[in-house]
């Protein structure tokens, strides 16, 4: 139906008994619109049915009953095909689409009883206007049922009511006409199993990690600041994911915990205030290649055991040397503070830092670029060892696993005939032995003391390594009480065993007590 014709109208119901003159005056609405580029125009009273108006775009469109229709503004966007279909002008039509058909899985003829019952209404309604002028409220009763009853067939996918199940696809994964009246609530059981998937989960995938720490670089707004190609970002945290290895402790998961804790404490110290754009990026990037390529095995093996990267580093901070050359690599053009940052988190420094730190903490100047540096070596320090700042449950399966890296140190340190770490012996070192001296003398003198000039912090990083030493001191005192009694029930065993003739008292000396090792908790 060509445009050049009359417009389509919409029956108008219950008006008998009106003048001719008066239906011309009555308001109506006319609307432009193309179906499959052909032009056409709707005309109906501005108090149409809505349904009348349904019909006549389907009628126009040549669709079935079953079709559905979608009907675009100008600027491309979905609009309600109503009677309140703001009007238009040949010049800027609407357009009406089908979308979707599907009446060859309904052999029963079930699917098109709300079209026949609708149609049958629609001819008893003309039928009783023209006899009686006006249509009566049984009849809007039985379209209200028809209605109901098409709501229903179109938004059950099992029709078990019916003994049915309605096929929401055939052979050639055509839409379903159905789908836009399926539900969207999600369903009970839908939200328990995905809760009870997310509550059992402790840690996030490799590839998640990847997209939080894109995340932290787009949310300080290093992106838009540097210029830098989004794609080129990810490219650069999957090239540092890859040189990562897969080993108990300085592994990609670590490498997320120390920048995670350096985008924590940018905005907790409100760095972004205080500091250049290019330091805060230099901080951040640090911590994300601060460990690249670790092997598992410290500076003190790498030194004693002559490997090719104390050689190669003349024996100084050979890892945190290394870490920067790979990083080096991946940056192809390093920040010029960066290399500043990694080197410092080589714990033989610790002393130096710290110490530097404190002497200018009470004249402390953002504006000094000097004091920056050291800040910076401070920030990077406190989030490299900073587990102990977190949850109980996620720091403790972080010990065991730096536990189980330096046990494995000293195995090999054994093997090798090298001089063993003493604070990775794991015939001397317990899990909180190793962890009281460490938050007492490293821990809390460094954390103190960055919270001296950011009090806000006192509650962040303090308060819960103080928790955290008071947790380990009791799990010391606890093994100590432990070995206690074993050496007691041990010493009382060997008193009450029966001694033959040449028998000797039992060996209760301090040489034969030491012999009973400890258990690792």
């Amino acid at each position: 139906m060509q445009s050049q014709q009359p417009p389509i109208r919409a029956a108008v119901t219950g008006r008998r008994g009106m003048s001719s003159a008066a239906q011309e005056e009555m308001a109506t609405k006319i609307i432009y619109f193309t179906i499959n580029g052909r032009p056409e125009q709707a005309e109906f009273p501005v108090d149409c049915p809505a349904q009348d108006v349904k019909d006549l775009f389907r009628s126009a469109a040549e669709a079935g009953p079953h079709d559905i229709l979608k009907l675009y503004n100008p600027k491309g966007n979905i609009v309600n095909i109503s009677p309140q279909l703001p009007p238009n002008t040949p010049q800027s039509t609407y357009k009406l689409e089908v979308v979707a058909a599907d009446c060859n899985s309904d052999p029963l003829g079930i699917l098109g009883l709300e079209a026949r019952a609708r149609l049958r209404l629609q001819s008893l309604e003309k039928k009783i206007l023209i006899e009686a002028g006006e249509t009566p409220t049984i009849v809007h009763e039985m379209k209200r049922q028809v209605e109901s009853f098409r709501e229903k067939l179109e938004s059950v996918e099992h029709l078990s009511w019916l003994g049915l199940f309605k096929e929401l696809s055939d052979a050639t994964h055509k839409p379903s006409p159905f789908y836009h009246k399926r539900t969207l609530r999600k369903t009970r059981e839908e939200c328990e199993h995905v809760r009870d998937k997310f509550l059992k989960m402790r840690q996030w995938e490799d590839a998640e990690i990847m997209v939080l720490l894109q995340v932290m670089y787009v949310d300080l707004d290093f992106i838009s600041t540097f210029n830098i190609e989004l794609e080129v970002l990810q490219q650069f945290l999957y090239e540092v994911y890859r040189r990562y290895n897969n080993i108990p402790f300085h592994n990609f998961k670590h490498c997320f915990c120390v920048t995670q804790m350096m985008y924590g404490l940018i905005w907790l110290t409100d760095l972004r205030s205080k500091m250049d754009s290019i330091d805060l990026l230099t901080l951040l990037t640090s911590a994300v290649c601060h460990d690249l390529d670790h092997t598992g095995y410290n500076n003190a093996y790498q030194i004693n055991a002559r490997t090719e990267l104390a050689l190669r580093y003349n024996d100084i901070s050979p890892l945190e040397n290394h870490h920067c050359a790979v990083a080096f690599e991946l940056l192809e053009k390093v920040y010029p503070g960066h290399k500043l940052c990694v080197l410092a988190t080589d714990m033989t420094r610790h002393n130096e830092i710290l110490n530097k730190f404190k002497s200018i903490l009470s004249v402390f100047d953002f504006g000094n670029k000097d004091h920056r540096e050291v800040l910076m070596m401070i920030l990077i320090k406190v989030s490299d060892i900073s587990n102990e700042a977190r949850p109980m449950d996620v720091a403790e399966p972080w010990l065991d696993c730096l536990l189980q890296e330096f046990f494995n140190q000293s195995d090999m340190e054994k093997l090798e005939g090298l001089p063993v770490s003493p604070f990775m012996d794991r015939d001397k070192v317990t899990k909180p032995s190793s962890q009281t001296g460490f938050i007492r003398f490293v821990l809390l003198p460094l954390f103190m003391e960055l919270a001296n000039l950011f009090p806000c912090l006192e509650q962040h990083i303090i308060h819960p390594v103080r928790k955290a030493l008071d947790y380990y001191t009791e799990m010391e005192k606890a093994l100590e009480r432990e070995n206690l009694n074993r050496a007691q029930i041990d010493k009382t065993g060997k008193s009450k065993e029966p001694s033959s003739s040449d028998s000797k008292e039992p060996d209760t000396s301090a040489e034969a007590r030491s012999n009973l090792k400890p258990t690792a908790v």
